[in-house]
């Protein structure tokens, strides 16, 4: 036998740069690594360097000895912004400048031997976020066996294979400005999906859109690859993910991938993967609070809000009456003014009922027994850890999967609020109230019975446990032939 052949597949994954696909695919490595397999994470530079000054990046993965972690560019200068706004100038640079780096490590020595010296086998299987096309353009090149992996949520996948047939059908761009209009070219969705509802560029109603360019080709570039692995289990999203076999016919969900290892039961030390640095005195305060007593209040690593939206949130918390734990990232309002002018009952009211921190171990909140609901922007991980603690949410979705994934929190799970397009303070204390007291025990009911079935899932002969394990065997058999 080849002295190749003989070692582990050696598999390389390449996330999307954004604190929730970096968050997802570190778990994911992480459970390939126990399966016995090697892995190298490929970060860019700009990300790598959050991790290392926020985490302990270089050190958690001692126990791992199949593990190491490997840097490219994303050909951008380092004071690039990276945010929201700007994130399309990412992609465009990694699929203009990344893509030749990215063949030439693949094709040298680079990842041959870890930071030991320990040879490993040439790369034999890459994991790669779907929407990095040029991943796929180089596997091909260089023959080597792809999977694409999605770490938004399904629902709003599917939308994205749908937008040819959205634009053809004439239902998009909209023609008019009646944001309720049902939409009829997304199937499974045609009694419950808005336009409103719809990805947030899709308001643009503009074509040549950039974002509309991107993803209106979802469809054929995930479908390019063996399999697509997805951030989800069978029960949660079972009718929609019946629809995107149609496309991509070999699927793999194996959510929630944040809670697979609890379930593996392995000894990797719990660590974070924050792109922040995480407060944990909100943890204290949390200890000192009633059972299902608390709101914890966090829009994500990128949402971003005005002076004018925090006071309207702010008053809305204050008055609800509820006990709150807000998460307030220092660069999520435009401009520092806000801190020196918080109006005298608002910082009352927070003294007596509410805790502020810049970043919080959303997990470990998520899983107190005080805390009885989440209001939340909707990001995909966000929705995941939400359903599987059990905690009902409501939705202020921020941009992209966000609008589409309110819609189903509220409208197909029964689990939420979705509260898109609003900011006014008699409407967020109502629905506070409607959550944490009013519809309590309502929403509790269907949240709890919703994590029940995301913690089967992961047991053994469960969805995701099956589908996580044929997943492991289909990367051994396609690297046994490379």
């Amino acid at each position: 036998m080849d002295e190749q052949e003989s070692l582990p597949p050696h598999v390389l994954i390449f996330p999307l740069p954004l604190q929730g696909p970096v968050n997802s695919m570190f778990k994911l490595a992480e459970l390939l690594c126990f399966s016995g397999l090697h892995i190298t994470i490929l970060l860019t530079e700009n990300i790598h360097n959050r991790l290392v000054l926020h985490t302990d990046i270089t050190s958690r993965f001692d126990q791992c000895p199949g593990f190491q972690i490997k840097t490219i560019s994303d050909g951008l200068p380092d004071d690039h912004p990276r945010d929201g706004g700007k994130f399309l100038e990412v992609f465009d640079s990694l699929r203009t400048k990344t893509k030749t780096l990215f063949k030439d490590m693949l094709t040298s020595d680079l990842l041959c031997f870890d930071l030991d010296g320990k040879e490993r086998r040439r790369v034999s299987c890459i994991i790669a976020d779907g929407v990095l096309g040029f991943t796929c353009d180089v596997a091909d090149e260089i023959s080597v066996p792809i999977f694409c992996v999605r770490t938004i949520s399904p629902c709003c996948l599917w939308i994205f294979f749908c937008l040819p047939k959205l634009i053809e059908s004439g239902e998009y761009p909209f023609e008019d400005d009646n944001l309720d209009e049902l939409i009829k070219s997304v199937p499974g969705a045609e009694t419950f999906l808005r336009r409103r509802d719809l990805p947030s560029f899709c308001r643009s109603g503009d074509l040549t859109d950039s974002n509309i360019q991107l993803y209106k080709t979802e469809g054929q570039e995930n479908s390019r690859a063996h399999g697509l692995i997805l951030n989800t289990f069978e029960e949660l999203d079972e009718p929609i993910l019946n629809q995107m076999r149609t496309i991509c016919p070999n699927l793999y969900p194996i959510g929630p991938l944040h809670a697979h290892l609890k379930k593996k039961q392995t000894t990797l030390r719990p660590s974070s993967n924050s792109l922040w640095a995480e407060d944990r005195t909100c943890i204290d305060w949390l200890n000192n609070q009633l059972p299902n007593s608390v709101i914890y209040v966090s829009f994500g690593s990128i949402a971003t809000m005005t002076n004018d939206q925090l006071i309207e949130f702010w008053y809305g918390l204050v008055n609800s009456g509820q006990k709150f734990l807000w998460v307030i990232r220092p660069d999520s309002i435009a401009g520092e003014e806000w801190r020196s002018k918080i109006p005298v009952d608002l910082a009352t009211g927070t003294k007596e009922r509410g805790y502020i921190v810049e970043w919080a171990p959303q997990e470990e909140v998520l899983a107190h027994p005080a805390v009885g609901g989440f209001w939340t922007h909707c990001g995909w991980n966000s929705i995941l850890e939400s359903v599987y603690e059990g905690k009902p949410m409501i939705c202020w979705p921020y941009f992209f999967d966000q609008q589409v994934n309110s819609r189903f929190v509220e409208k197909v799970w029964g689990i939420g609020l979705d509260m898109k397009d609003t900011c006014d303070r008699e409407i967020v204390e109502k629905m506070v109230k409607d959550l944490m007291v009013l519809r309590k025990e309502e929403f509790l009911g269907r949240a709890n019975h919703m994590s029940k079935l995301a913690k089967n899932c992961l047991m053994e002969g469960g969805s995701s446990y099956s589908n996580f394990d044929r997943l492991v065997k289909d990367i051994k058999s396609l690297s046994d032939k490379v």
